[in-house]
């Protein structure tokens, strides 16, 4: 078990129990602060970035692995950075992806009692204790998502991101859920729930399910390129007495 992951699991299970004193809550609140001014620091110049989710569990002889190794490598060819959990699996393959095609591969790891350690594809990375932290880091600087066959963190991912996009709380973007048979029963519920009428047929327009690289290439190509799409913003420098530096590519 991962020292780490106990103390902060015990401060996560704290603070979730209910009210808890002034001090105690102040300083959870503090470290909150601490771990999005950490993410900050480290990622403010990774450029325009894809995030890819799926799960850790996948080994190299799977096929989502070499699925999400390909789309990877085609959309580092784009010119963007490639952006995961940085941890095995999925994640691994599509940082290996971004290497293998020249581009910037980061990753936004998580402290968990196993699973956690980063993958050695990355040119960068940054640990982060709490998932709702490490949310919104991937929101904030993703151009697009695509998700791969993953587990409750992905979906939770997958369905809090779209949750967001269908009430406007954040800009739309391109969202791609790849691997069709993986995800049959999630696409029919979507389905389900337009024709009960919980969710409009409109934000079935929101999700783009294929499992054709080009396919997802041409879509996102075709969004950062159009009038609604990507969005050139100041060229941010580091600052050296932050802790600040410019992200290198390795090997």
């Amino acid at each position: 078990m991962n020292p780490d992951f106990e103390k902060i699991n015990k401060t996560e299970k704290d603070f979730l129990s209910g009210p808890g004193s002034r001090w105690k809550e102040f300083l959870y609140t503090i470290s909150v602060v601490r771990q999005f001014v950490k993410a900050f620091r480290k990622l403010h110049f990774i450029g325009p970035s894809i995030t890819l989710f799926g799960s850790a569990r996948f080994g190299e002889d799977h096929m989502y692995y070499q699925l999400s190794r390909l789309v990877s490598y085609e959309l580092s060819k784009l010119g963007f950075t490639i952006m995961t959990g940085g941890g095995p699996g999925l994640m691994e393959a599509a940082n290996r992806g971004a290497k293998e095609a020249g581009g910037l591969s980061i990753g936004c790891n998580i402290v968990l009692p196993k699973e956690q350690h980063h993958n050695p594809y990355l040119d960068e990375y940054v640990n982060i204790e709490h998932f709702f932290v490490r949310k919104e880091i991937l929101r904030k600087y993703s151009f697009a998502f695509v998700v791969l066959p993953g587990g409750f963190g992905t979906l939770d991912e997958f369905f809090e991101t779209i949750t967001l996009i269908q009430t406007k709380k954040m800009d739309p973007f391109p969202v791609v859920i790849m691997g069709r048979e993986f995800h049959k029963d999630l696409i029919n519920h979507i389905e389900f729930m337009a024709e009960q009428g919980t969710i409009s047929k409109s934000d079935l327009d929101l999700v783009l399910f294929t499992d054709d690289v080009p396919e997802v290439v041409r879509f996102i190509f075709d969004f950062a390129t159009g009038p609604a799409g990507l969005k050139t913003k100041k060229d941010y420098k580091p600052i050296w007495i932050l802790g600040e530096k410019q992200i290198q590519k390795k090997g």
